[in-house]
């Protein structure tokens, strides 16, 4: 009965039915407990799971590993990791359910060095383990240290599993490791490691956004059978690339093959590609065809897209006019994605209007105050500059700092503007000076126009970040290789403008992946077609 009432999620049934159990003077055992656990855990019953608990103790079942791995899961998901350590550190006999569940935890709410120290004091190490701690620093952002672990875990010849692969694919995903991340995928071929769908998405998504979407395609044509999960991914991928018209393509063929239905990330998905091509017309019609054809609803996401589309067109007045008219609140990222607009077409008197109140909504996001202070400076209006500064010192809000990332030879470099803590940061910075000199000659001139938090414009403008990334992938790589860089901001015009010059003048393409989208700089022109 307890399992069939926690099968069924009837939780509450369950330790009702526990309850009644003990009015009738029935002694629960081992078998009868762990579920009852599970339902106090799910339904977040924490005084009850305290006095089931106590029952396992005083049953005699304290060493019992089953009932004890679900106390642990359940503290855990009460929030209540001390608990969970002290029911851990009192058994006898670890499990790897055990291990991995605490060290799980803790990566939960962040606690990754407890996770490690916990992990690094386990006798012998299993792939779940490893699987453990590589995703908890994974999930926490600290991809450097997961690599080192993944590198560690292959020292010591512990096979890679579809969960560690899943992992350090997604790793590389974040830092654009396309080289690491080709080395997993085709471990995972030659050792017939099981593509199961979301281990196929996440191959998918890594080569988007390791900037290979090409690779992508391939692994996605090739899957037997595809979930809505590939083709959301897919269609992703060549939105951000900016291949709007081959993600509309694309979910024509999905219709065609009839073997899914589009959902509404679906639509998300194709919306973006009509906002970053410039597809006004398309993406209009997209907006309504989702929900004649498919009754799906707009959400959230789908005004975003929509406000974001019209806006990049310079349909400020009809972007305004979709917010002001949608059935529920427009949230901080629909409202940011017209004053983006605003940016780049420099209207000033909408921007000050939705700015304000995009930065009450996000007071902790330095990239709205820098983007409105902008816009003040570009109209002159330097008072304004001067108030938002202080509001910002006020608050204790730091500007973001921007870095880039590029690999080589299966290691990540990042930069930050102006930096010189790398090894070669003595070419590197000859290299930048040449490479300014060299697109000097072909009609570059520093573009600072609207740039307000930067001291010393013209220097720091050439020391961006991005710019030392590139110089660093031409020194290192060979004539006309590719160079990829990852950057946690938008791109500059800046250094929009001196990519495209450098990949003519030094005949490479360079494919810079921002926080937005892919531009592909060949010739001397970009991907984007300025659009961006």
């Amino acid at each position: 009965m307890f399992r069939g009432y926690l099968q069924a999620q009837l939780h509450r049934n369950c330790i009702i039915l526990y309850a009644h159990m003990l009015e009738r003077f029935v002694t629960p055992n081992k078998f009868s407990l762990p579920p009852v656990i599970r339902a106090c855990c799910s339904d977040g019953a924490v005084e009850e799971a305290k006095q089931v608990h106590a029952h396992v103790v005083k049953l005699g079942f304290a060493q019992d590993s089953y009932c004890q791995n679900n106390l642990i899961h359940m503290y855990v998901n009460f929030d209540s990791l001390e608990e969970a350590r002290r029911v851990f550190d009192k058994m006898d006999k670890k499990d790897d359910v055990s291990w991995t569940t605490l060290i799980s935890g803790y990566s939960q709410y962040g606690s990754v060095d407890e996770a490690l120290s916990v992990f690094e004091s386990m006798p012998v190490k299993n792939s779940a383990a490893w699987n453990a701690v590589i995703a908890a620093h994974v999930q926490n952002n600290r991809f450097h240290e997961a690599f080192n672990l993944f590198n560690r875990m292959r020292n010591e010849n512990v096979a890679m599993d579809n969960f560690v692969a899943a992992s350090m694919l997604a790793a590389c995903t974040r830092l654009g490791a396309l080289d690491q991340g080709e080395w997993i995928h085709n471990y995972i071929k030659t050792r017939s490691i099981e593509v199961d769908p979301k281990l196929a998405t996440t191959i998918i998504d890594m080569y988007c956004k390791c900037g290979r979407v090409d690779k992508a395609y391939e692994v996605f044509d090739s899957l037997s059978s595809k979930k809505v999960s590939s083709w959301n991914c897919m269609i992703g991928g060549l939105s951000m690339h900016g291949k709007g018209k081959d993600a509309i393509a694309l979910l024509k063929k999905m219709e065609a093959e009839n073997t899914v239905t589009p959902d509404y990330v679906t639509f998300v998905n194709v919306l973006s590609a009509c906002a970053h091509s410039g597809l006004v017309k398309e993406g209009r019609y997209y907006f309504s065809y989702m929900t004649e054809v498919y009754s799906i609803a707009p959400r959230m996401e789908h005004y975003g897209c929509l406000v974001d589309l019209l806006g990049r067109a310079g349909l400020l007045d009809e972007a305004k006019k979709v917010i002001n008219e949608m059935p529920m609140r427009a949230d901080v990222g629909v409202l940011g994605a017209l004053l983006g607009a605003c940016r780049i077409h420099g209207n000033i008197d909408i921007a000050e209007e939705i700015g304000k109140q995009v930065i009450e909504l996000e007071p902790e996001n330095s990239g709205r105050y820098v983007l409105l202070a902008n816009l003040y400076a570009k109209a002159g209006r330097y008072d304004e500059v001067a108030s938002i500064r202080k509001l910002m010192n006020d608050r204790g809000v730091k500007k973001v700092a921007g870095f880039s990332m590029i690999e080589f030879e299966g290691t990540v470099s990042e930069f930050i503007a102006g930096g010189r803590n790398h090894l070669h940061a003595k070419e590197i910075y000859e290299k930048v000076e040449e490479m300014m000199a060299r697109i000097r000659e072909e009609g570059y001139v520093a573009d600072n126009d609207g740039v307000v938090f930067e001291e010393d414009l013209e220097n720091s403008l050439n020391y961006h970040s991005e710019k030392l990334a590139i110089a660093f992938g031409l020194l290192k790589t060979k004539a006309r290789e590719t160079i990829r860089v990852t950057k946690n901001l938008r791109v500059c015009r800046d250094c929009h403008v001196a990519s495209k010059l450098i990949s003519m003048v030094y005949d490479r393409e360079i494919v810079v992946r921002d926080r937005n989208r892919f531009h592909h700089f060949r010739g001397g022109l970009c991907s984007c077609n300025d659009y961006w």
